[in-house]
């Protein structure tokens, strides 16, 4: 099978989009064409697949004749940003829209009408799951994933402040929208935090491993559920989030939920820093659920053979 994966959004090395679902399909013995930003992330295609760069944020026209070239001799198209159905070319193999966000019921059913749709009730959401990670430690917070306004970076630069005096790190993994960027850039220069920026995946999952808690805060505006939280699950790492990831923290019993605010989540990590108890309760909680139901490897081969499904193809024994 000939699949062209699509995004002018996300980072190419997006570890939903590259790093489960491309991996997957390339694992199966799959050809893949991938179109994504990369000369804007500076990121050099990943061997195995054929890339195709297209501008971040590219116009219509230019999304539709990227996806053209991409879609040519391809048994399957999976777009992983809602605008890219409206810059579909005519001529082109089965859509598969990839829901990244949460969307009205009309917005679903109307997509739902031409085009196969991915939910968590489909695939998954899931991560890679340590086997055996080390026990959550004291002098370390992180956070994992794109930082930017509404994805709480004034209230994680105040929380650094706040907690030099107690002796606690904060580590902060990911890229960061060009806004915040020089705020983040002061903080690491005056020593209040340490700023990685983007790391692929799997080693951002082993650098947050060990650390107090993992934190996972957003403003109203932001809609999806962030995966980040099954991310320090699968590190057995406490989660400290604000009520976007609430559900899953609450039912799994892994973490604190917090408003955003400094003085809410600076009480959170100090309440697990006094807690060694509590927090390696809560860690091995979230490991637990996270081994048994978000295990990327347990759901890899149902998405190929989806996949397959969708485009017409056999479907393997294992299909479900």
């Amino acid at each position: 099978m000939r699949t062209c994966v699509a995004t002018t959004v996300h980072h190419p090395e997006d570890a939903r989009i590259m790093h489960r679902q491309i991996r997957a399909l390339l694992d199966a013995g799959h050809e893949v064409t991938y179109v994504a930003p990369f000369t804007y992330f500076n990121v050099t295609p990943t061997m195995g697949v054929t890339a195709i760069d297209v501008a971040r944020h590219a116009s219509y026209g230019r999304a539709r004749a990227a996806l053209k070239r991409g879609v040519k001799g391809a048994d399957l198209l999976i777009v992983h940003e809602h605008r890219l159905l409206g810059a579909l070319p005519y001529r082109r193999p089965p859509v598969v829209w990839d829901i990244r966000e949460e969307v009205s019921p009309r917005r679903l059913a109307r997509a739902g009408r031409r085009h196969r749709v991915i939910t968590p009730a489909v695939v998954p959401e899931a991560t890679l799951v340590s086997p055996s990670p080390p026990p959550p430690g004291d002098t370390r917070v992180v956070h994992i994933g794109r930082l930017s306004s509404e994805r709480g970076v004034s209230e994680l630069i105040g929380l650094a402040e706040r907690l030099v005096p107690y002796g606690v790190r904060l580590d902060l993994i990911g890229a960061a929208a060009r806004d915040v960027r020089p705020l983040l850039r002061d903080a690491q220069r005056v020593g209040l935090l340490d700023w990685f920026g983007y790391v692929p995946n799997r080693h951002a999952l082993r650098m947050a491993e060990g650390a107090l808690a993992g934190l996972s805060l957003a403003d109203d505006t932001v809609r999806a559920a962030p995966t980040k939280i099954m991310d320090y699950m699968g590190r057995g790492l406490p989660v400290i989030t604000t009520p976007q990831g609430s559900a899953l923290v609450e039912r799994t019993g892994c973490g604190l939920v917090v408003p955003l605010n400094v003085e809410a989540v600076l009480n959170a990590v100090l309440d697990l820093k006094e807690d060694p108890v509590r927090r390696a309760r809560l860690g091995a909680l979230g490991h637990a659920e996270a081994r048994l139901h978000h295990h990327w490897p347990d759901h890899a081969a149902a998405f190929v053979n989806r996949a397959e499904s969708w485009a017409g193809l056999p479907t393997h024994a294992l299909a479900v």
